[in-house]
């Protein structure tokens, strides 16, 4: 007579819990601040590439990197600030998302577990001038898993081109094309003037706030919502 399997107490699926999920974040936590530590390398050699050819035609063209600490920094690009910050968590990618339906995440679930770096656009003078009102853009999410297989949301190109999670393995030319692309996307997300209804009337004390502190609320889409750039985000 076969001995009759015992379900696990629940102390026994803690531990196993443990051993496994817990563990692997612990995992992809590692994997996410060395990134974002090459990451700043990167951005650096990015500042100083661009330096050099811009300026060298047009000084007013200001490129510069600067680190912000542990979990952010940030790249000036002309008229434009990109901002990266590293989220502390790991997140588990949407049930709703298509590669869950990919071999690569059926063979092994916990390679749908990512840390995460956002990447925001802000119009440099909202620095500059303490704009605090001022508007700024998620533009990318960069993810990476346990394995460095990562993946890009975005609107637009960035959407698009770095989408094949099992292809894309993290490395410091992979990265270096990232940081360009987004560059390249941020440069070409323009300042668009809300319509002239939208507009047509402002407050005395907006007014007095423009004179002193030239408060009135900017962004690249002046306060449009952010899906009018096109497809959501894959």
């Amino acid at each position: 007579m076969s001995k009759k399997e015992t379900t696990p107490s629940p102390r026994d699926l803690i531990v196993q819990a443990m051993r496994t999920k817990s563990a692997m974040k612990q995992d992809v936590f590692k994997a996410t601040t060395d990134l974002f530590g090459q990451l700043k390398s990167t951005l650096k050699e990015v500042a100083v590439d661009l330096e050099h050819e811009v300026t060298k035609k047009d000084e007013r063209l200001v490129v510069s990197f600067t680190d912000k600490g542990t979990l952010a920094c940030e790249l000036r690009v002309a008229g434009d600030t990109i901002i990266f910050h590293m989220h502390t968590n790991v997140f588990r990618l949407d049930q709703s998302h298509s590669l869950w339906k990919t071999s690569y995440l059926e063979e092994d679930e916990m390679r749908g577990y990512f840390g995460v770096v956002n990447i925001y656009n802000f119009l440099s003078d909202s620095f500059k001038f303490n704009r605090e009102r001022d508007l700024g853009y998620l533009v990318a999410r960069l993810f990476l898993n346990k394995e460095n297989h990562f993946l890009v949301q975005g609107k637009r190109q960035m959407g698009f081109l770095y989408n094949d999670l099992q292809g894309n393995v993290m490395d410091a030319d992979r990265l270096k094309e990232v940081l360009y692309s987004v560059v390249n996307y941020v440069l070409e997300f323009d300042l668009l003037a809300p319509p002239y209804d939208q507009v047509q009337q402002v407050t005395v004390s907006e007014m007095n706030e423009l004179n002193a502190n030239h408060q009135l609320t900017t962004g690249k889409r002046l306060g449009f919502r952010f899906h009018a750039d096109g497809d959501d985000p894959s």
